[in-house]
């Protein structure tokens, strides 16, 4: 496999939305006027966050489980297994320190979500806090995925997004990335990790998951009864899911188309606010 080629499936492009995709979600509610949909600080976000931001979340997390992921089968068919390539430390690197482009053309007040993509993305498989091997710490510092969306509102609409949507968003984020956990229970068990999923086993998981979806939804019908009603279908899902016969290593596969569609949903929502006034 050559370098470029190896980077692209290191990045992860079936998950590319769910970084790049809160940005349009957050530039669409963020716009007082259509013109603000396409400028250079919104391009400069768009762009780090699906391709950079990617590389370094997912390359970072690999550099850092290259021993946890001998067990994981995941890396031997729909991802990659890192080997100690030099090039990949210094493309995740790059990519980490390209945050820069997008820091200098916002707006001061978007800087701090920025930072705080960069910690949780960092310290989520790093030394010394590798949330990720710490049960409920993993899920939750996993809320950095709501980050590129606030940072997008805060920086088009020159004021930071309503704090029930961020705790929608995160609540989101947390089961999303719990989910995600379930069919890593046994690899990660194998290897001595302890995450939110090895922690409670497969049922309590999605019983966790059912709940924070719940929160989620409730938090953004607090806002838009019709928004709450869109992010409901989640909780519906998982337990659909626990119910069945559907393996959840298969289910889990699905979720990137599902979660564009409620993505995309949301961002014609703030679309069709942004037309008619």
């Amino acid at each position: 496999m050559n370098r470029r080629r190896y980077l692209l499936k290191l990045s992860r492009p079936r998950f590319w939305l769910y970084l790049a995709g809160p940005v349009l979600v957050g530039v669409a509610y963020g716009a007082q006027f259509v013109g603000d949909l396409a400028t250079p600080v919104a391009v400069a976000l768009f762009a780090y966050f699906l391709v950079p931001a990617n590389v370094y979340l997912y390359g970072i997390n690999d550099v850092f489980d290259a021993d946890i992921d001998a067990e994981n089968p995941k890396k031997s068919d729909r991802e990659v297994r890192y080997g100690g390539q030099r090039f990949v430390v210094v493309a995740v690197a790059a990519s980490g320190a390209l945050i820069a482009v997008p820091a200098a053309v916002v707006q001061p007040l978007a800087i701090p979500w920025l930072v705080a993509f960069l910690l949780l993305a960092t310290e989520y498989s790093a030394p010394p806090l590798r949330f990720k091997t710490t049960p409920f710490l993993d899920s939750m510092s996993n809320g950095l995925y709501v980050l590129p969306g606030a940072a997008a509102y805060a920086a088009v609409a020159g004021e930071h997004p309503p704090m029930l949507a961020v705790a929608g968003g995160w609540l989101w984020s947390m089961a999303m990335h719990t989910f995600s956990a379930i069919p890593d229970i046994e690899p990660d068990r194998r290897a001595g990790i302890r995450t939110t999923a090895t922690a409670l086993g497969e049922r309590r998981t999605y019983a966790y998951c059912a709940v924070c979806w719940t929160l989620a939804a409730a938090a953004f019908a607090a806002l838009d009864p019709r928004a709450g009603a869109l992010l409901a279908v989640y909780p519906l899902l998982v337990v659909a899911v626990a119910r069945t016969n559907v393996a959840v290593d298969r289910a889990y596969w699905y979720y990137p188309a599902i979660n564009a569609v409620v993505g995309a949903a949301l961002t014609m929502g703030g679309l069709w606010g942004l037309v008619n006034g």
